[in-house]
């Protein structure tokens, strides 16, 4: 059995953002940016983090990184995300699964819907380069 997993990540915890500290000091190493499959929507939280879901019909493919993570730091990591943030299975463009870090749905209520903008970088203008 490995002793890492694959982790989808869609804000704050990407490179070069607020919370990629978590990730980093958590053992996680980046692998490569990816998209999910045309099947989830994208919400501002407070302009503080993302909130994304995957729905039937009006998503978009998102933009996010993904990460190899220790399975023994799994948890420690997702203690430190805000609440209503949890991890599910998350398709990818290429249609396989990997955990990911998605909202529940009451988090998202009342917030501003972003998912045109395809992804958090792209709607706060943040970019990354090495």
């Amino acid at each position: 059995m490995s002793q890492t997993t694959l982790v989808a990540v869609n804000g704050t915890l990407m490179r070069g953002l607020e919370l990629n500290g978590n990730m980093t000091g958590a053992g996680g190493v980046f692998v490569r940016e990816d998209q999910t499959d045309a099947h989830y929507r994208l919400w501002s939280i407070n302009d503080r983090h993302p909130g994304m879901i995957r729905v039937q019909e009006g998503g978009v493919a998102v933009a996010l990184e993904l990460w190899e993570l220790p399975l023994a730091s799994f948890a420690t990591l997702l203690l430190s995300e805000p609440a209503g943030l949890s991890i599910g299975k998350v398709k990818l463009q290429d249609g396989s699964e990997v955990l990911g870090v998605l909202a529940e749905p009451w988090l998202v209520e009342g917030q501003k819907e972003i998912t045109e903008c395809g992804g958090w970088r792209q709607y706060t203008g943040h970019t990354f380069t090495e």
